[in-house]
């Protein structure tokens, strides 16, 4: 049995284990090599993914939260009655709203037709990206795309907008990390207040659910859009380019509509579908006509008020970087900032522009458009020049009682030039001024007063190119003695500057002005001597010149101009607000004696133009000083009333463009009669008082002889002010001086004299040593005050007495002109001779002297109407002692018969034979005209006022137009001939005479 068993073989495997067992062993390698495969694979994909955000960094909670709240938000400016000037610089429109203000009718629009599952997927929507690559794949009519709301937050917030495969992976990472760290009602409510909607009727575009109702169908409430309407706006965001109903414009856009329309009825049926609506209601939203309630067309704010638009942010910019960094003053000017300054200011425009800020400014809409209108109205300009450009014109007007900017006129065309000509513009300011750097600190400190006399006379500055500067009146002359309310009246530079360099003093003045400020002086202008006549290094802007201007009818309060009242943050909060700095800058006394001080020259002054053209004057108080820089480069006029200060500049941009016609140098004065006219019109609520407020201390006295003037009591002169008397003088070589004891009377003067503090003695003397060094410069006589001759002398003849008789006169002759009798002779050689007397015999009768007198530095002439009769004349010598020389040789003369129309001498006593009886000196007759022929020269020129009570005229010559001028002749007619023995090359002059005394010169002529 042992061998049977062992015997016995074991059985085969059949062919089907075989070939299970093979492919067991298949399955295990494809298993192993597909597990690790897989590992590959997937290691490569993370490896993919993770060279893809390896440079994105891992945003925390907190860090997610605040970039999803973050909204860049349209702010807003506003004229002080609450109406909009429009928004803030930006293209963008965005106007944030919170969950609460979205309605659910908007929501589910939105979700229908861009996030069916958004309520179901955690970020990622697998469904919805198939749907949309088999769309894509296809090239189906209708493309929904596959990101989530939450991928499309994701993407707007943190990602760029490019079309990308690794945008995309990041994308789905942000997303799922999102909906980690964000509900559902803050996903949504992020997507609708980020995300574009197009233009709006405006041509902004509009970002967020809330701006694009306001833009797109001007509806402020979310709640009153109809499903329509909500259908329409939520299938904007896909294509807003494409789907806008404007332009940048904001005109209709056809074709985007019509593409807008159709992505609407989409948007309805996915709301159908998704029972978010019945089938009524989506009938009743496609019958909708949406383009009716389409928004119209509006301009935006850069187009209506570029100008204001631009100063506003410039100046709330400014404002917030007050706040925010309380060192940097609010007002200060770019030239003073630093870079860190310049860069903080940027940041503040760009927090401006973005953070929803509402600017309140003061500006007043209806004085600001009528100051527009004015500025862009061609016919109150002259024409374009192709030189020079458009004569430019800036404008402000201040409330001056709080300091608030009501008005702007900013420049004529922002097309043309941007630049904001009030505000920023810097040019010299001319005799505008003189108030505030001369009269004013003056004024305040006792230095001068209206009535008080001051003297129209030269002023010599050093220059270092030219050795001295003489400044010159813009009349052409020196008018000697008058009242400080006179010199501003006529605008006179002599007295500016004698205040400004010797009375108050260059520094002084200006510490005045920057008081008032004026923040543009340089170090350098402390030494400029002609700065109160606008001979700065840069200038003054329009702004704080009339700011400067506003404390004068202020009572003497400084006010700081300021443009913005207010700025409210997004949320209400009021983050900026002015806050009035009130300084009493000078006393309400001096405010009122300059008020008193412009006001006349407004009505009898530089000024009168204004006062002509300005409607409601003598209803409305007006005063106010004009301003021209040399050459009219710039004219200014800065007036005011009781509430209001206007300063009007006008110029061309390049300061070395003139103003050159009669129209042109008025300008400015015309300027502001206009707006004032236009402003009191329309304004008539901003014109309440009815007159300048006159304080305790103002007192009117007659403290001179030039009549009644009011003057602070602080300062009432003790005595009565210097300006005239009565004395008795010698004239001699252009100076009066105290007679010596024996002079004889007929050598002397009496009559009405003026003191003055420089004597003219001593004015001779400067002038002469500064003509020494100067390059170029007048005539002694230009310089010389039309009253110099009646000055009250000051010191004692300095001729002396010899003790001798002098010698007597030589080479005595007659001749004849216009019937009348020209004696000449020839001095006696004596210094100390003081003047010569004629005596004349009739018809071989004695001698008598005639009582005429010509004085040792006058022309040697004696003129006499010796009627029919025969005359021998001769002529003696008188010194300053009063010893009388003999005889000069006698002068026969044959009778000669006077022409018909000749007028014989009045008698004396007998006065004018006019009737009027002469109060003071006469004016100065006309410009003589001169007329040579062979040895001869023939003047006429025209009478003086019938009221001057005129007796006749003397005439004067000097060979080289210098002083001494000698008198050759009188005449009581308006012509003289003058004979002499060669051709006469020298140069005439004419005074007035009559009953009290002799005019000033005519101007100097020559043949």
């Amino acid at each position: 049995m042992v061998e049977e068993k062992n015997n016995v073989s074991e059985p085969k495997p059949s062919r089907l284990r075989r070939t299970m067992r093979r492919l067991g062993r298949v399955i295990k390698w494809v298993v192993i090599i597909g597990f690790m495969g897989a590992l590959f694979a997937g290691g490569t994909a993370a490896g993919y993914v993770a060279s893809i955000v390896k440079n994105e960094p891992v945003r925390s909670r907190s860090m997610i939260l605040q970039e999803v709240d973050k909204n860049a938000i349209t702010g807003f400016a506003y004229f002080n009655d609450g109406s909009p000037i429009g928004q803030l610089r930006t293209e963008e429109d965005r106007r944030p709203v919170t969950f609460k203000e979205i309605p659910q009718l908007v929501i589910d629009a939105v979700i229908a037709i861009e996030d069916n599952h958004f309520y179901e997927h955690k970020g990622v929507d697998l469904s919805g990206t198939l749907r949309a690559v088999k769309q894509k794949a296809l090239h189906e009519s209708v493309q929904t795309g596959g990101s989530t709301l939450t991928q499309q937050l994701a993407r707007r917030v943190f990602l760029n907008l490019d079309r990308t495969d690794d945008r995309k992976v990041k994308e789905i990472l942000l997303s799922l990390r999102l909906e980690r760290f964000l509900s559902k009602q803050q996903i949504i409510t992020a997507y609708l207040n980020k995300v574009p909607f197009g233009n709006g009727s405006s041509g902004y575009n509009v970002f967020g659910i809330k701006a694009a109702a306001k833009g797109i169908f001007n509806e402020n409430d979310l709640n009153k859009l109809n499903i329509a309407q909500a259908a329409y706006l939520a299938g904007l965001p896909q294509l807003p380019s494409s789907y806008s109903a404007f332009n940048g414009k904001g005109e209709f856009n056809e074709s985007g509509f019509k593409r807008a329309i159709n992505r609407q009825h989409l948007v309805l049926s996915r709301m159908l579908e998704e029972n978010k609506i019945n089938k009524a209601q989506y009938d009743e939203a496609m019958a909708f006509d949406i383009q009716k309630s389409l928004a119209p067309r509006t301009v935006k704010a850069y187009n209506t008020y570029p100008y204001l638009m631009m100063e506003t942010e410039r100046q709330a910019a400014q404002a917030l970087m007050s706040v925010t960094n309380p060192n940097q003053a609010a007002n200060a000017s770019a030239d003073t900032k630093t870079k860190d300054d310049n860069d903080m200011l940027k940041e503040a425009e760009q927090q401006l522009r973005t953070g929803g800020y509402m600017v309140y400014t003061t500006i007043d809409k209806s004085v600001y458009t009528s100051m527009r209108q004015i500025a862009e109205n061609k016919d109150n300009f002259s024409a374009t020049s192709k030189t020079k450009g458009d004569e430019q014109a800036a404008a402000i007007l201040i409330q001056h009682k709080t300091g608030a900017i009501l008005g702007m006129m900013e420049g004529r065309d922002f097309q043309k030039e941007q630049m904001n000509y009030a505000t920023q513009m810097v040019r010299q300011p001319g005799s505008a001024m003189k108030p505030i750097a001369a009269y004013l600190p003056a004024l305040d400190s006792g230095l001068v007063q209206p009535g008080t006399i001051v003297d129209d006379a030269p002023i010599i500055l050093k220059d270092g190119s030219n050795g001295y500067h003489i400044p010159k009146n813009a009349n052409n002359r020196y008018q000697g003695l008058v009242t400080a309310r006179y010199a501003l009246n006529q605008s006179l530079n002599t007295i500016a500057l004698k205040l400004f360099n010797e009375k108050v003093g260059i520094s002084k003045a200006w510490a005045f002005a920057k008081k008032l400020g004026i923040t543009t002086l340089e170090p350098s202008d402390n030494n400029a001597q002609t700065g109160v006549l606008g001979g700065l290094a840069h200038g003054v802007t329009v702004e704080e010149l009339t700011n400067a201007y506003g404390a004068i009818p202020n009572g003497g309060v400084f006010n700081d101009a300021y443009m913005i009242e207010k700025i409210v943050d997004s949320r209400g909060n009021i983050v900026y607000k002015h806050q009035p700095n009130p300084v009493q800058a000078f006393t309400p006394q001096t405010a009122y004696l300059m008020t008193d001080m412009l006001r006349t020259a407004v009505s009898e002054g530089t000024g009168k133009l204004v006062k002509r053209n300005f409607n409601q004057s003598g209803k409305i108080p007006i005063a106010g000083k004009t301003g021209t820089t040399q050459s009219y480069t710039d004219v200014w006029f800065e007036g005011f009333t009781p509430d209001v200060t206007l300063g009007v500049w006008v110029g061309y941009k390049q300061p070395v463009n003139k103003l050159e016609t009669k129209a042109q140098k008025e300008r400015a004065r015309r300027l502001w009669a206009l707006i004032m006219n236009e402003v009191t019109a329309k304004d008539s609520q901003l014109f309440q008082t009815d007159s300048f407020n006159r304080p305790d201390g103002i007192v009117s006295r007659t403290a001179s002889a030039y009549g009644s003037d009011i003057y602070n009591s602080k300062y009432l002169p003790k005595n009565s002010e210097n300006g005239v008397t009565r004395a008795k003088y010698i004239t001699y070589q252009g100076v009066n001086y105290i007679p010596r004891d024996g002079t004889p009377d007929d050598m002397l003067y009496e009559r009405t004299v003026r003191k003055r503090e420089k004597p003219i003695s001593e004015l001779i003397k400067e002038l002469q040593h500064a003509f020494t060094v100067m390059k170029r410069h007048n005539s002694l006589s230009y310089y010389l005050p039309q009253d110099a001759d009646k000055e009250a002398p000051t010191q004692i003849d300095p001729r002396k007495d010899d003790g001798a008789a002098p010698n007597a006169p030589s080479s005595v002759s007659v001749s004849y002109s216009n019937g009348k009798a020209i004696i000449s002779f020839s001095p006696s050689g004596n210094s100390d001779v003081v003047g010569y007397r004629l005596y004349r015999s009739t018809d071989g009768g004695s001698f008598q002297r005639l009582g005429k007198v010509v004085m040792a530095d006058d022309s040697k002439v004696f003129s006499d109407s010796p009627g029919g009769s025969s005359a021998s004349y001769y002529v003696t010598a008188v010194d300053v002692g009063g010893h009388e020389s003999g005889p000069s040789s006698k002068a026969d003369t044959a009778p000669v018969v006077p022409p018909a129309d000749s007028e014989s001498p009045d008698a004396p006593g007998e006065g004018d034979g006019t009737g009027v009886q002469p109060t003071e000196v006469p004016t100065a007759p006309g410009q003589p005209q001169a007329k040579a022929a062979g040895k001869s020269v023939a003047l006429q020129w025209s009478a003086g006022k019938p009221a001057d009570g005129i007796t006749g005229y003397n005439v004067y010559y000097s060979e080289s137009g210098a002083e001494p001028f000698k008198n050759i002749g009188s005449t009581a007619s308006t012509s003289f001939e003058y004979k002499a023995g060669s051709k006469p090359k020298g140069w005439f002059r004419v005074t007035s005479i009559n009953a009290i005394g002799e005019s000033a010169p005519s101007g100097a002529v020559r043949p």
